[in-house]
């Protein structure tokens, strides 16, 4: 006979942008990077702050907070870069994401795990997966951040990772 009632726990990374608390697959996360110079590229959308070298390779690193329609980043000591995995298309894309702080890691029951808010259709949610309570008093929101970027975001992020040549 099949347990249909299976416990299924997810590890989330917490962070802060703002105030609010939001949280990633720690399956998407390959590193959290210290703040580092990031290197400016000509004409590229608000949210792309640039590049980084991330041992040999272009990283381009976004604004998370100018991404998700909030005020940008202002720099602090907690601010850093996590290193994410995007899927796109069967393919791999390494971007870097700059958050306020990282906070830690949660193992999240997938029953506990409520769906994104239904705020009518100028709300764009696709890339919140859920919300989760912590500690009966603040929400965090799960991301998937393989809808964060549009397919014309994802193919010229691709592109900047190919063009900009960075000195090891």
């Amino acid at each position: 006979m099949l347990n249909t009632n299976k416990l299924v726990i997810n590890s989330y990374l917490s962070f802060k942008l703002e105030e609010e608390i939001y949280a990633a697959n720690v399956n998407k996360v390959l590193n959290i990077l210290e703040m580092t110079r990031i290197t400016k590229v000509p004409k590229t959308p608000p949210y792309l702050k640039g590049v980084i070298n991330l041992r040999g390779t272009v990283l381009p690193v976004i604004d998370t907070r100018v991404k998700l329609d909030l005020n940008a980043t202002e720099y602090t000591t907690d601010t850093c870069i996590l290193v994410l995995d995007i899927a796109v298309d069967n393919e791999s894309l390494h971007v870097g994401a700059l958050v306020d702080a990282v906070q830690e890691v949660l193992e999240i029951n997938e029953k506990e795990i409520q769906p994104p808010p239904n705020i009518g259709n100028i709300f764009r949610s696709e890339f919140i997966t859920g919300m989760f309570k912590l500690n009966d008093e603040q929400f965090i929101m799960l991301l998937d951040l393989d809808c964060v970027f549009s397919s014309d975001e994802i193919l010229d992020l691709k592109e900047m990772s190919k063009e900009v040549k960075m000195d090891k």
